[in-house]
């Protein structure tokens, strides 16, 4: 948690997470909201658009020149199989494909039938599919992304000398946000530096006064302060590799919970 004033230590009764809400009767958040008695509202701060196959032919890449596909999430696999449906073009079944989580390689049934593919799946992070990715260094990969990313793959790929292309595939920009003009949370929970940047976007005279920002990741941290705004939570923490682990300690604390 980061070093914030005692003024600032306010009981918590509500929540913005700027996420979709989860699909899981058994999420952590439900379970948070449950425990404390807390109003916890889901809303993406931002949305993907897909690339138009035309700007997409633009980068003149050759999907079928490469071996692997690396694939970082969901809208990644939707927006790459959309762009080869309108390319009319059919994964060859050697292809590989790299998936950053269980949750992305299972989506892939959605496109091609799992069991005759080659599917390499890491834990959840980035960092564990970079542990994969090590010992298939002879690939040609194909990394399908947004034009908003984070730098850990591409750099990895770079510094490591693989052979790779760096495909565009769909923007990430700020969500309409217009109706929560009049709203009030006490904590609002970003994720990313876009979230950040969406808030901006859409109310440029935004006063933080009493509400408290939590920010998941280093690099949603530093576009916090960046913003000159006052970070109060920041995850993950030693104890709390969790957004909600996080989040539970400072309510315990600010709502005076033992």
């Amino acid at each position: 948690m980061s070093e914030i004033a005692t003024d600032r230590m306010r009981k918590v009764k509500s929540i913005l997470v700027t996420q979709e809400a989860p699909t899981d009767p058994n999420s952590p958040y439900l379970k948070l909201a449950e425990k404390f008695n807390l109003k916890i509202d889901f809303r993406p701060f931002i949305q993907v658009e897909p690339v138009p196959v035309k700007e997409f032919r633009k980068q003149k890449i050759d999907i079928l020149n490469h071996t692997a596909i690396i694939f970082t999430s969901r809208n990644a696999v939707d927006h790459f199989f959309h762009i080869c449906q309108e390319l009319k073009l059919e994964m060859p079944p050697e292809m590989k494909y790299f998936c950053v989580s269980e949750q992305t390689s299972n989506y892939l049934q959605k496109y091609i039938v799992i069991r005759k593919r080659k599917i390499f799946t890491g834990l959840k992070t980035a960092q564990d599919l970079l542990e994969i990715l090590k010992k298939h260094k002879n690939e040609k990969y194909l990394f399908p992304c947004s034009d908003i990313r984070k730098n850990d793959i591409p750099d990895f790929l770079k510094q490591n000398g693989y052979t790779y292309t760096e495909a565009i595939i769909y923007h990430t920009v700020a969500a309409n946000l217009s109706d929560l003009k009049e709203v009030f949370y006490d904590i609002l929970a970003f994720f990313s530096p876009s979230g950040i940047h969406s808030l901006l976007v859409n109310f440029p005279t935004f006063k933080q006064n009493n509400t408290r920002i939590a920010a998941f990741g280093p690099t949603t941290a530093k576009a916090v302060r960046d913003a000159g705004l006052i970070l109060d939570i920041e995850a993950p923490l030693p104890n709390a590799p969790s957004m909600t682990g996080a989040l539970e300690l400072y309510i315990k604390k600010a709502n005076g919970i033992k």
